[in-house]
C-alpha cells in the first residue's frame, strides 16, 4: 500500500529511495547512540520504512516487517534473540516493527501519535492480527528502570500461551532488578504499547551492540479498545 499524507506541519510516508532510506538510518543513528552517524543493517533491506517530517527535515521513523503468519519468526530480529516458539502457531498476518525513534527535539507529542496513526492504516489494510518488537531502554544499567521493570513483571506479563521464552544472549529477569535512587521514567513508546493493551516478555535482553536494555513487547490488534483504535483512524481520516 501507499502512504503520503499531510497532517499540520508533518510529512508522513514510506521511505521510496535509497537516500529516503539512509536518511532513516541517520536519524536512529543519532537517537540511539547520541552522535552522528549511520544505524544500518541487514534487517533494512527486508523492511519497509515509516517517515515523518517537518519542514523537510525527518523527526521520526520506524521499519516495520510483515509476515503472512507466525511461521516466519526465526527470521525477525526479536525472533533472533527470544524464543518465539510459541507465537509459531499464529495463524493471521503479523507485523514486527522495529527502531522506532523520534529526535530529541521534536517534543510535540502529535509525532508518536502519527507514527502510530500511519500503522493503524497497515494494520487495517493488511489485516494484521499482531504486532510486535523490541522495546528498548537506554544503557546497560538496569537499575534506574528497576520501578518500571517490577510493575511490567506484576501487571503486563505475556499471556502464557504466547510468552516468549529466554533466546540467545544474557538476559535480566524483570523481576530481579535491584532498585537506585534515580528512577527513569517508561519510555513513551512502551507505554503506547501497554495503553493499547500490549504486553511484555518476563525478562530483559542485554543488547551490548545498542547499548540498550530491551523487553520483547507484543500487541493483539483485536484487543485494542475501541476508543483507541477509533482516535488512531480518525487522525486519518
Amino acid at each position: 500500500m501507499t502512504i503520503a499524507f499531510r497532517i499540520g506541519p508533518y510529512g508522513v510516508r514510506l521511505a521510496e529511495t535509497d537516500a529516503d532510506l539512509a536518511q532513516c538510518q541517520a536519524l536512529r543513528h543519532q537517537c540511539f547512540f547520541g552522535v552522528p552517524g549511520v544505524d544500518a543493517e541487514s534487517y533494512d533491506q527486508r523492511c519497509d520504512h515509516l517517515m515523518i517530517a517537518e519542514a523537510g527535515r525527518l523527526v521520526a521513523t520506524c521499519r516495520f516487517l510483515r509476515l503472512g503468519s507466525g511461521a516466519g519468526l526465526s527470521q525477525t530480529y526479536a525472533g533472533a534473540r527470544y524464543d518465539l516458539t510459541r507465537l509459531g502457531s499464529w495463524d493471521t498476518p503479523m507485523m514486527e516493527l522495529g527502531r522506532f525513534c523520534i529526535a530529541p527535539d521534536a517534543q510535540d507529542a502529535d509525532v508518536l501519535r502519527l507514527l502510530w496513526g500511519a500503522l493503524a492504516q497497515i494494520v487495517d489494510a493488511d489485516g494484521i492480527g499482531f504486532l510486535f518488537g523490541c522495546t528498548s531502554f537506554s544503557g546497560l544499567n538496569s537499575a534506574p528502570y528497576a520501578a518500571v521493570f517490577a510493575l511490567l513483571a506484576r501487571k503486563y506479563q505475556a499471556p502464557l500461551a504466547l510468552a516468549p521464552g529466554i533466546g540467545v544472549g544474557e538476559v535480566l529477569p524483570l523481576a530481579q532488578c535491584a532498585p537506585s535512587d534515580h528512577a527513569a521514567p517508561m519510555p513513551p513508546l512502551l507505554r503506547s504499547y501497554l495503553g493499547m493493551g500490549g504486553w511484555v516478555s518476563d525478562h530483559a535482553v542485554v543488547d551490548h551492540q545498542m547499548q540498550t536494555l530491551h523487553v520483547f513487547t507484543g500487541l493483539e490488534t483485536a484487543k485494542v479498545p475501541p476508543r483507541r483504535a477509533a482516535a488512531l483512524r480518525a487522525m486519518m481520516a
